[in-house]
């Protein structure tokens, strides 16, 4: 889903929350308070995941001069919780199991966690650079369902700022329709410091968006997306994702892992002949 462009913008946050006043300045200052805490919980992250998230609170990126909604803040606060979240599991590099690996070198591995369940979580490569895989995956996200046969249709309900969306998405029946209609409304929330991109997301409530019929609703979360540029080869991508979905209703587990990880590396392989046939633009 960065040292010089995170010192910029916590600078210029800095001076833009001085100048707050009331509610908006105390949810603010609640907000960093409470992301602080949950920073602290992390085991030991590598040195990269450490910067993104260290750096990456909400007083880090630059407040819009519109002022936002009680109900705002609270989406943007789920969206900041994900993102640290999302980044303290994937720091802890112990308990991985491999699932799967692929002739091309796609990794899928899995842990369980007490808190969450069993996460999965994708490695690969893509001959693509950076821009042009964010591109795709956040500026066209309305337009994955053209090329990602797992997603039937992906909708923008709501955008809060600059970094924080609301989503509706509606899963393609699997093969042998194995585990029937789901469907998701997430708050996602995308943060692009220097090199490296984050795109985190997990499940929220939009009285816009009830469960719709012929839909069982499921739940993401948290799940993210790092991207950063393969070392050694700018012109490559690296592209790390974190996946953890409640399906809902009654689903054998063997089933689940096996679908969750399948779609993983289905992911990748799709979203390659997606920027080959874009000419990676």
């Amino acid at each position: 889903m960065l040292p010089a462009t995170f010192k910029l913008c916590a600078a210029i946050s800095y001076q833009h929350l001085r100048n707050m006043t009331g509610l908006r300045r105390q949810a603010a200052v609640a907000i960093s308070q409470e992301l602080s805490k949950l920073a602290c919980r992390s085991p030991g992250p590598g040195t990269w995941i450490n910067q993104v998230r260290r750096r990456s609170s909400l007083l880090s990126s630059r407040l819009e001069e519109k002022p936002f909604s009680e109900m705002e803040m609270s989406y943007i606060k789920q969206g900041e919780e994900a993102l640290q979240k999302s980044l303290s599991i994937l720091g802890d590099q112990d308990g991985w199991k491999t699932e799967t690996v692929a002739g091309n070198g796609d990794k899928v591995l899995s842990k369980v966690l007490p808190d969450v369940g069993k996460v999965f979580r994708l490695e690969v490569v893509v001959d693509q650079p950076l821009d042009a895989v964010y591109s795709e995956l956040v500026d066209n996200m309305e337009q994955m369902g053209d090329w990602n046969p797992n997603v039937k249709e992906v909708k923008i309900l709501q955008k809060i700022g600059k970094d924080t969306v609301i989503t509706h998405e509606k899963a393609a029946a699997t093969p042998g329709n194995i585990v029937g209609p789901r469907d998701f409304v997430s708050v996602r929330c995308s943060k692009r410091r220097g090199s490296t991109c984050v795109l985190a997301g997990m499940a929220t409530k939009y009285g816009a968006m009830p469960e719709q019929e012929g839909f069982i609703r499921a739940e993401n979360g948290p799940t993210c997306m790092i991207l950063r540029p393969l070392a050694g080869s700018p012109s490559q991508t690296k592209l790390t994702w974190l996946l953890s979905i409640d399906l809902k209703g009654w689903l054998p587990k063997t089933i689940i892992n096996q679908v969750l990880s399948q779609t993983q590396v289905d992911f990748a392989n799709h979203l390659r002949q997606r920027l080959a046939g874009a000419g990676g633009c």
